[in-house]
Order: C-alpha cells, then structure tokens, then sequence
C-alpha cells in the first residue's frame, strides 16, 4: 500500500485533482454540474476557503484553494463535499459503478475514486503554474481549442477581471509559456 503524505500549512494555498470513479464520465449534464456547484459553496459557507481556480471535466475536477489563516482542515472539506454529493446524487436518480468486495467493506460508492491529489503551493512561480494548469486543461484534453471555449471553469472571472486575454491558451495561437509535461508528477494525473 502507498504512503500518503499530505502537508498541512494552516492558512495555505492547495492545488487539488479529483476524479470519479474508474474515470467515468459524470459530470456531463447540467443538473449534475448544478449539483456540485451547490455542494460545493455549501461547503464554503460551513468552511470557508478561497477559491483561486476551478475546472470540472467529465471525469476529474481541478481546484486551487486558499483556507483561512489557522485553519488547514482541506482534507475534511472535501471528504465532506464528496460524501454530500454523493449521497445526493443517488438521491436524485444518480446511479454508482459496482465496487469491489473490498471496496464495499471500506463503505466506498462508485462515484468517487479514493483520497485525492493534493499538492502545497509554495511560492508565486509555483501558485502560478496550477493556475494556469487548471486553466488550460481542458485544452490539454483536447475538449476544446481555447479555455474559453469552456464552461466550467473559473477561466471566465479572470478574463473579466483582467487577468487573462479572452485568447490566452488557444491552441490555434500560443501555448502558454508553462511546459505541462516537465510539471506532470505535480498535477495527480497520468
């Protein structure tokens, strides 16, 4: 079994990787997108963070959060957030994959792969690269040619407050002046 190590840095700024079960693509309709998003600011309201960046694809979500000074409790969040949703997507209709023997002893659902993907940003240059990161990905997934293209993403916030071009990370321009594959190891994914 793997050693997990998470960092915990009260008041710190978290990169984050989410993703369902087997990578089935769940989040491809409205209402469950709706769902999240809901579970999602209900969380911040009983635990507050700072949202920094946010993308939801089909099968994984990436965030980047910041938590309050003196609070470092992100693990609790999500395992709340994921439990929630959970439960309330099968609640509406929602169906679950079959799990395994194990699994199922373990009181796991087919919704959620286990844990998740957590990494300590530890300075700007560091903060900066999972911001664009989680921006350009659904270009990297090849969903779409430019983050804006991208509905669920907090892409859009930024363009209007003057941080990106509405152009930025379109694959039909420039590729932004990040090299993803050298940062891979960083970013949970394969």
């Amino acid at each position: 079994m793997s050693n997990y190590r998470r960092y915990f840095i009260p008041g710190g700024t978290y990169f984050f990787t989410l993703v369902t079960y087997k990578r089935r693509h769940l989040f491809t309709d409205a209402a469950t997108l709706a769902l999240l998003g809901e579970v999602l600011r209900e969380c911040r309201e009983k635990w507050p963070f700072e949202t920094a960046a946010l993308v939801v694809l089909p099968d994984h979500l990436h965030a980047m959060w910041s938590l309050p000074r003196g609070d470092d409790r992100y693990s609790a969040r999500w395992g709340w957030i994921k439990k929630e949703f959970t439960k309330r997507w099968l609640a509406n209709g929602g169906s679950e994959l079959p799990v395994t023997l194990n699994e199922k002893y373990e009181q796991r659902r087919g919704i959620w792969q286990p844990r998740f993907w957590e990494h300590t940003i530890e300075d700007e240059t560091d903060f900066d690269n999972h911001f664009h990161y989680i921006h350009y990905n659904p270009v990297k997934h090849q969903y779409v040619s430019c983050p804006g293209d991208w509905e669920y993403s907090t892409f859009h916030r930024w363009v209007k407050a003057g941080v990106y071009h509405a152009d930025w990370g379109c694959s039909k321009y420039l590729r932004p002046p990040i090299d993803f594959d050298a940062l891979k190891d960083t970013f949970g994914e394969p």
